[in-house]
Formats: C-alpha cells, sequence, structure tokens
C-alpha cells in the first residue's frame, strides 16, 4: 500500500445551535472549506447537538445540501453526527454526491438507551485507498470496539466524540490504548462549546495521533477550530 497517495485529514470542532439542523450544515460546510481536506471528522451529533430527543435527519435533508455543495467544491468527505431512523446515534457519510448513513453507534451511554438502538457491526471506509474504521464516543473506550474494527484492517481509526471539559483527559487516554494495541492513527473530532445532556462546557481539543501515540496535531477548548494534517504512507509506522 505504499503507493497510495498521502491522506489530508482534518478534524473540526463547529460551533453548534440546538436542534438547527440548517444553521450546523452552513458551520459544517464552512469547516469543509477550511480544512482543504480529502477527509473532515466531526463530532458526535454534530449536526443536532447533543439532544437525544432531535428529530431523526434523512440522508436527503435538503439542510444538508451548503454541506454536500461543500464536499463538491473541496472534494472532501465529510464524517458528521445525527440522529436516523432506526433510532440510532449515527455518522453519516457526507460528499459531493450526497449523505448516506455511514456507522451507527454500537455501544451506547448514559440515558441514550431510553431513545435509541445501538449498531450491530463494526465498519470501515476506504478513502483513497486507506482503510479508515469509524467510532462514535463511547465506542472508543470499548477495547472490543477497537479490536473488532481494526481486524477488518485499518490504517486510520475516526470518530466523533462528546466530552465534558474536566473529562477532557479521557480522549487522550482512549487515544493512547488504541494506538498502542493497533498501531494506527487515531483521528478524534471532539465537541466544543455546550450543547445539551448537561455538557454546558465541552472538552473541545480535537487532534490527530500517531500510530506510536504521540500527539500529531491538536485543536484549543474553543468552537469553530479546524486542524488539518497530512498523513504520508509510510510515516510513523503506516
Amino acid at each position: 500500500m505504499e503507493d497510495r497517495t498521502p491522506l489530508r485529514l482534518a478534524v473540526a470542532q463547529p460551533a453548534c445551535v440546538p436542534l438547527d439542523v440548517a444553521e450546523n450544515a452552513l458551520a459544517h460546510a464552512a469547516a469543509v472549506r477550511a480544512a482543504r481536506a480529502r477527509l473532515v471528522v466531526f463530532p458526535e451529533l454534530s449536526l443536532t447537538g447533543y439532544e437525544l430527543d432531535a428529530p431523526v435527519v434523512s440522508v436527503d435533508d435538503p439542510r444538508l445540501t451548503p454541506l454536500v455543495e461543500a464536499c463538491a467544491e473541496t472534494g472532501a468527505l465529510a464524517l458528521a453526527g445525527a440522529p436516523v431512523a432506526g433510532d440510532h446515534i449515527a455518522m453519516l457519510a457526507v460528499s459531493g454526491g450526497g449523505a448516506t448513513v455511514a456507522y451507527r453507534k454500537m455501544w451506547l451511554g448514559g440515558a441514550e438507551p431510553r431513545r435509541f438502538c445501538p449498531g450491530d457491526v463494526p465498519v470501515v471506509l476506504d478513502v483513497d485507498g486507506w482503510r479508515v474504521g469509524l467510532a462514535i464516543c463511547k465506542d472508543t473506550g470499548v477495547a472490543a470496539h477497537a479490536a473488532r474494527t481494526a481486524a477488518l484492517g485499518i490504517d486510520v481509526y475516526a470518530a466523533g466524540v462528546l466530552e465534558s471539559a474536566e473529562d477532557s483527559a479521557v480522549t487522550d487516554e482512549r487515544a493512547g490504548r488504541i494506538t498502542a494495541a493497533h498501531r494506527v492513527w487515531v483521528a478524534v473530532a471532539s465537541f466544543a462549546g455546550s450543547t445539551g445532556g448537561g455538557y454546558t462546557e465541552a472538552a473541545g481539543r480535537s487532534g490527530v495521533w500517531t500510530p506510536q501515540g504521540e500527539v500529531y496535531a491538536r485543536a484549543g477548548a474553543e468552537p469553530d477550530e479546524v486542524v488539518s494534517v497530512l498523513v504520508t504512507p509510510g510515516m510513523d509506522g503506516v
């Protein structure tokens, strides 16, 4: 796989307006344009906020049009968070051709099981020859999830998460465990700002870790930050 082209990868933490998919899609579109990346990862439930009563978002929702257009302009694949029919907490894969449900969260936490059902299979996307395993929040803390995903053959473990500011170290700890066990790149988009579920101050600090567990790039704690990196075949063990 050394003949793969380098992958421009970004993690974004846009400001989120509770339940306002249209406004949030515009913020996602701005982040995609700012990133100028092939793959842009967004936090858990990024299109609605962590509002567990949010209506489902369909893949043909016209409110997603600005994000689809931004992906068409930049050639990006955006992984955005939303509730979908089922009921599932999901990751939408949005490209210039539209949106699809790429992955459904397998490990639910807190009050989530009152509304949502767990997904049942790990998912890996092929992005220009790079195999990208998908995860949402609590998934990242379950060793079996990373193991099942890695068993499919991955180069990158990409996750959208939400942690409170006081638990900001959780993301680093989990990324460290995943890189130690599987020697893959880890890209985490972490919600910043405030949202539902009692998260008055989310952690932010989205980041990318090398297969050796080193922080390769990191955002701050405030909303509207985007971190973009170039990952090259053979770099740090990939």
